[in-house]
């Protein structure tokens, strides 16, 4: 019994730790997706189009942008468009590609389109690579 209480903890422990390494990462992955976004429908993306999407303040959108620069994932030169490095790129391909595995998971499950969407866009973030190739499996084989 104890050891399996220790067991427990350790995993709830690992959990926690892994969801707060999560939410670091959140944050710059879902600015990278919207700016590939952006510069796939407008040819560019611009801060205030940032802003504007994600319902945020410009000096918001501004200090984002500042730490992503500073972690390669974008250049920028300022009042200039946002352009995303090669790693930011990868990042933003990962996420659409994490995106649509959720997203289509949730929809075989009969999860309605808009849930599905809205959904998917938070647990993208947080689900293991054990368990996208799992939805993945499973929505190959017909959901």
């Amino acid at each position: 019994m104890a050891a399996r209480k220790k067991h427990s903890a350790k995993i709830r422990s690992a959990a926690f730790r892994r969801v707060r390494a999560d939410h670091q990462s959140e944050l710059a992955e879902d600015y990278v997706e919207l700016i590939a976004d952006l510069i796939d429908e407008k040819g560019e993306a611009r801060g205030t189009d940032v802003a504007m999407r994600l319902g945020v303040a410009n000096a918001t959108v501004v200090k984002t942008l500042k730490r992503l620069q500073d972690s390669g994932l974008v250049t920028q030169e300022p009042y200039r468009a946002i352009f995303l490095t090669e790693k930011g790129w990868e990042m933003a391909e990962d996420g659409r590609r994490k995106h649509r595995i959720v997203e289509g998971f949730l929809l075989a499950l009969g999860v309605s389109a808009d849930t599905a969407r809205i959904d998917s866009e938070g647990i993208e973030h947080h689900v293991s690579a054990e368990t996208l190739r799992a939805m993945s499996r499973f929505l190959a084989r017909g959901g």
